[in-house]
């Protein structure tokens, strides 16, 4: 039997929340909650998004003849408010204007894998707001990296807005709120260091590679690696050897064709108690203990 449902919507915006009636449908909660629905912001206009609630709602006329004729006893219905539209619902965070720059990399029945650099536009502790050639749907679940910090997350894409004609502006959601993603600062800092490498690893197509290579920098958690950026894609696992030392990295992001880094990729050091690199960084500097001046000569 068709039944009637209310959904509420986010403004990929955040400023505000839109209630949609859905009258005479045969889904299920479930069904309803998978997919998208268009709305229109008072704000910001047409838009598309999955639903964050769902209620069902008896239809308006049947209500009020209802209670006309029972008086007040009955319990209350619910019924979607058109005001809803217009009441700010809490965030986990406020949003702000934000730019930093990320990579949003993985792979989708729709286009396949894909990679792409670009800025965040929106930010919060549960998200950001980016511009994405890819065509993406709501609902995949791609990754997002924070470039300068070289930290991965796992993200879903929770609403959709055109933005021009060749980009649409996709908002990109943690599995749970990070308060400090992006404000903290790096783990550790960047030390400019040269040292050779020897990087083994398989290339797009599954081709076994040893590729030498070179620092541009360190840090305690990874590095910056140059001479090898064509070979790899983020999140894929790497074997770096320095010297007689090794250990397992992960590439987290890779420079952007026709920039200066585009034979550049970052990598994050998976094993924590192998150091290859055996250099001093600002880190080691800061827990070393200060000498003992020596004693005066007699």
């Amino acid at each position: 039997m068709p039944r009637n449902f209310a959904i509420r919507l986010s403004c990929s915006y955040g400023d505000a929340d839109a209630w949609v009636t859905l009258a005479d449908r045969d889904e299920s909660v479930e069904q309803i909650l998978k997919r998208s629905w268009e709305f229109k912001c008072h704000k910001h206009g047409a838009q598309r998004a999955m639903p964050k609630e769902v209620i069902e709602v008896a239809p308006l006329e049947d209500l009020r003849r209802s209670q006309s004729s029972q008086g007040d006893d009955l319990p209350a219905v619910p019924v979607a408010d058109p005001a809803a539209s217009r009441k700010r619902i809490p965030r986990s965070s406020e949003r702000e204007l934000m730019c930093v720059p990320v990579v949003v990399y993985g792979w989708t029945s729709k286009c396949g894998t894909f990679q792409e650099e670009t800025e965040t536009a929106i930010v919060n502790s549960s998200g950001a707001q980016v511009m994405l050639k890819t065509k993406l749907e709501l609902g995949d679940v791609v990754f997002l990296i924070h470039k300068s910090r070289q930290e991965v997350q796992e993200v879903r894409v929770a609403s959709l807005e055109a933005g021009s004609p060749s980009e649409m502006k996709v908002g990109l959601a943690f599995k749970q709120p990070i308060p400090d993603f992006w404000k903290r600062s790096r783990k550790s800092p960047r030390v400019r260091k040269t040292l050779r490498v020897v990087v083994k690893g398989e290339d797009a197509e599954g081709n076994y590679f040893i590729q030498s290579a070179y620092t541009v920098d360190l840090s305690q958690e990874g590095a910056r690696l140059d001479g090898v950026g064509f070979l790899t894609t983020p999140g894929q696992i790497l074997e770096i050897r320095r010297l007689w030392r090794k250990a397992k990295f992960r590439v987290v992001w890779t420079g952007q064709v026709g920039t200066t880094e585009s034979n550049q990729i970052g990598v994050l050091r998976l094993q924590a108690d192998k150091d290859i690199w055996h250099a001093r960084l600002p880190e080691d500097e800061a827990v070393q203990s200060p000498k003992k001046p020596n004693p005066p000569k007699k």
